[in-house]
């Protein structure tokens, strides 16, 4: 009986799949929502330029993160909005390397990738500083990953396939000759999860509308001298976009 009444209530209506239906829902941020992404944001940018000179101070890893962590939270963040990576030398080779016990040191990059969040709403940004003096080739990752993020951040506006933004990166990594060295996609959505809906990558079907933040985060990972990588988190605007993240890309500490 159960089993007739079953086939015949779907002989009398239409199965409409709802994959995606919440996630485009959420993808265009109103000002309310925008108003507290951007304060995330301001808090990431504040408590690195509080906590940036100690990173010359021979601390570990998992030492500066929690300062870091620290800093977000005592500035008004409710929390991280992922596990904050900080990874030194070698390990900045490793896209999502974990913070270890490795201290940092003359001539390491070091890859800081951390956001916090602010009424549920995260941000999230990417810098990469050197340490001392680094190598010739650390140098010119830094100009070239640089000028990725740049490039990428430039073609961000509404109607754009995420895919040209990824391409757009990714050129300027090719050029240099590292294509095989940039092993990510170029981004993500942001919001009330840090990896939301669009999706900014090559293989992405994906279009930019007035409303949605995004990342642009290229990068370039070389097992013989670290990784860099530079991030900023995007809103797109009627005219093109416009920066959450603004801390200096200099790398500086």
């Amino acid at each position: 009986m159960q089993r007739r009444y079953a086939e015949d209530w779907l002989r009398a209506h239409e199965i409409v799949a709802t994959t995606g239906l919440v996630e485009t829902l959420r993808r265009s941020k109103d000002d309310a929502e925008l108003a507290r992404m951007e304060l995330a944001a301001a808090i990431a940018d504040a408590a690195l330029a509080e906590r940036r000179s100690s990173l010359l101070d021979g601390l570990t890893e998992s030492e500066f993160a929690l300062a870091l962590d620290s800093a977000m939270r005592r500035l008004g963040a409710s929390g991280t909005s992922f596990e904050t990576i900080v990874a030194s030398g070698p390990n900045g080779a490793m896209p999502h390397a974990r913070p270890t016990d490795r201290r940092l040191q003359e001539g390491d990059l070091v890859v800081l990738d951390f956001g916090c969040i602010v009424d549920g709403y995260c941000s999230d940004m990417t810098r990469t500083v050197a340490i001392g003096e680094v190598d010739d080739t650390c140098k010119r990752m830094l100009e070239v990953v640089t000028a990725a993020n740049e490039a990428g951040v430039g073609v961000v506006g509404p109607g754009v396939a995420t895919s040209e933004v990824d391409a757009a990166a990714r050129a300027v990594i090719a050029q240099a000759g590292w294509a095989e060295w940039f092993t990510h996609g170029t981004g993500h959505g942001v919001g009330l999860d840090i990896h939301e809906a669009p999706r900014v990558a090559g293989t992405s079907a994906d279009t930019l509308c007035i409303g949605d933040v995004v990342t642009v985060e290229p990068g370039v990972y070389l097992p013989a001298h670290g990784g860099v990588r530079m991030e900023d988190s995007v809103v797109v605007t009627p005219d093109g976009c416009r920066p959450l993240t603004h801390t200096t890309k200099s790398p500086t500490p």
